[in-house]
């Protein structure tokens, strides 16, 4: 026997197989093969970092005084620019020495949060279908997932509700995320407010990720939730430069609100980085101070895709809602299909239109018998899509 035969690593033992995997390797085998393949499936924005942000970081890249390690919780000038930000655009002050710390991206803020706040045990709710690492890195952290089925955000907060009038352990942490991915759904302020009073109530933290704060259509604005009164005293919200400003390689990201919580996390981070590469810390100050004209845009990119991606699918009869925000498309399965499940459907999308999409299976239980499209390719490149998908579902 093998000195690992019989004994899977502690954590790597509990996560599940990857169900996107297959979908990867379909596509990997028929772009090899010569197929043109337009690739849905991971939500990767395909824009180029506004130049002013890039040159910034070339320059700072000169200096040898940024080639040292910097600090894992972020330079204060990154700090003070995002605390401005918030303030600016949504009138919450924040305290960029306390209450903000700077992440490589919104992974890391997710993970490393809940391993520097949970417990072996503790319950985390979120809803469910989510994005894989709400979900796993509770599971990686030894907590306890409380995936709570969320047709639509009213009756995800009537399940909460009814969490905590059931007897014994309340969850230790609620974890949100809205605009939604996978399922775009949007919600307003007030959302927010009986959230935060059961923090209050039962001691519990709330997580909200913002990651698509700003990918929002059709005048819809995403409110924070640190604009509820109280909410500071329970919760932090995770922000990402990555669809916001198409910064996604640089992975810069930051966690803000609950000081005590923002200390925790500095801490475990003080033993696991020493912070991003400091050109991309800088370059990203200039981005917040300079670039909110690229937000705007940015968002009527998706709008636009959204439009081409919706009325070329509905002229083959799949009819889909325009989302109200982020950078997908979630669509239930057409009828006719539906007994295959995400995953076939999926590949069968791959195989005969030749267009990867990411199988609403991998999001969780409630995300059967959906797919996720992510508008990471062009308008041309969506039409073609729409064209391949119309001619499978013609046939």
């Amino acid at each position: 026997m093998g000195l690992f035969d019989g004994h899977p690593f502690h954590r790597i033992g509990k996560l599940p197989i990857y169900v996107f995997a297959e979908i990867n390797e379909m596509r990997a085998r028929a772009r090899s093969a010569g197929q043109d393949v337009v690739d849905l499936g991971m939500g990767n924005p395909d824009g180029a970092t506004p130049a002013v942000v890039v040159d910034k970081l070339t320059e700072a890249a000169q200096d040898k005084r940024n080639h040292r390690y910097s600090l894992s919780r972020g330079i204060p000038r990154l700090r003070e620019e995002i605390c401005k930000r918030y303030k600016t655009k949504h009138g919450i002050e924040l305290d960029s020495e306390t209450e903000a710390i700077a992440t490589m991206g919104s992974k890391d803020a997710l993970a490393h949060l809940t391993f520097a706040t949970i417990g072996p045990g503790d319950g985390v709710a979120m809803p469910d279908p989510s994005y894989p690492i709400h979900q796993w890195g509770v599971v990686m952290a030894d907590g306890q997932q409380i995936a709570v089925p969320m047709p639509s955000p009213e009756e995800f907060l009537g399940r909460i509700e009814d969490l905590y009038k059931k007897p014994g352990r309340k969850p230790t942490m609620l974890l949100t995320c809205f605009p939604h991915n996978p399922t775009t759904q949007c919600v307003e302020l007030d959302f927010f407010r009986p959230l935060i009073d059961l923090a209050h109530k039962h001691g519990t933290m709330l997580v909200h990720d913002f990651a698509y704060a700003d990918i929002v259509f059709d005048g819809y604005e995403a409110p924070s939730m640190l604009k509820i009164p109280g909410a500071k005293d329970v919760g932090v919200e995770i922000f990402s430069m990555s669809k916001s400003y198409s910064m996604p390689g640089w992975r810069v990201g930051f966690c803000l609100g609950n000081s005590k919580m923002i200390h925790a996390l500095a801490r475990i981070k003080s033993y696991l980085d020493y912070g991003m590469f400091q050109p991309i810390q800088i370059a990203s100050i200039i981005a917040l101070r300079e670039c909110e004209a690229v937000t705007q845009r940015n968002a009527a990119m998706y709008r636009h895709r959204r439009d081409v991606l919706v009325d070329g699918l509905g002229q083959g009869g799949w009819e889909i809602e325009p989302p109200r925000g982020t950078m997908f498309v979630w669509a239930k399965i057409p009828e006719r299909f539906a007994r295959m499940g995400s995953l076939e459907f999926a590949k069968l999308l791959m195989a005969k239109a030749l267009v990867a999409v990411s199988p609403g299976i991998g999001f969780g239980p409630e995300g059967e018998g959906y797919v996720r499209f992510a508008l990471v390719e062009n308008r041309q490149r969506i039409r073609q899509a729409t064209r391949g998908i119309r001619r499978l579902l013609n046939e």
